[in-house]
């Protein structure tokens, strides 16, 4: 794995990290905003100790472990990246909530125009805030953007200690059944 200096992860905020997507996929993933990490290297849930590509096997999404570079192969299995929030920071907790908005809506005309089978937006907090839902929990939610159905997944952050790789590997399962009927 490549390793950069802080002062190069700091010079990444001001990098755009592509997103991984494609029309018609059966679920487009949503983070909540590039990390450094993901800045630096332009690869979606790049950092150490993220859960999302383990979890992503683990749940059955992908016959094998992927590596954040390998991202592109996702759109293979009809599966996308994007995120919340485009500006990279070290924590989520730095973005307000008004970025958590125009991110939403950004989104919703995102999803409107891809027109994915399912929107699995990675953060419960990140979508509550975007969305204007505060009771929102993990699993789906009633709301649809267009014809897509949303579901909420848990954060796979390592800083997300309240789930586990497996319990997340299960939710993310949850989705993966739903989206095969």
């Amino acid at each position: 794995m490549t390793r950069f200096t802080p002062a190069e992860l700091e010079a990444a905020r001001d990098r755009l990290v592509p997103d991984v997507v494609a029309d018609g996929l059966r679920i487009l993933f949503c983070g909540i905003n590039p990390g450094l990490m993901t800045a630096a290297t332009g690869h979606h849930f790049a950092r150490p100790g993220n859960r999302f590509w383990p979890v992503l096997h683990l749940s059955g999404f992908t016959p094998r472990l992927l590596k954040p570079s390998e991202q592109g192969e996702l759109l293979s299995y009809g599966l996308g990246i994007t995120n919340v929030v485009a500006r990279a920071t070290a924590r989520a907790d730095e973005l307000t909530a008004e970025e958590y908005r125009e991110g939403g809506r950004i989104l919703s005309a995102k999803v409107e125009r891809l027109r994915p089978a399912w929107l699995a937006v990675v953060g419960v907090t990140a979508y509550r805030t975007a969305f204007d839902e505060r009771r929102a929990g993990v699993g789906p939610q009633e709301r649809t953007i267009g014809s897509s159905r949303v579901w909420v997944l848990p954060n796979p952050s390592g800083l997300n200690a309240h789930w586990t790789a497996a319990t997340m590997a299960e939710e993310f399962g949850r989705l993966r059944q739903a989206a095969e009927h």
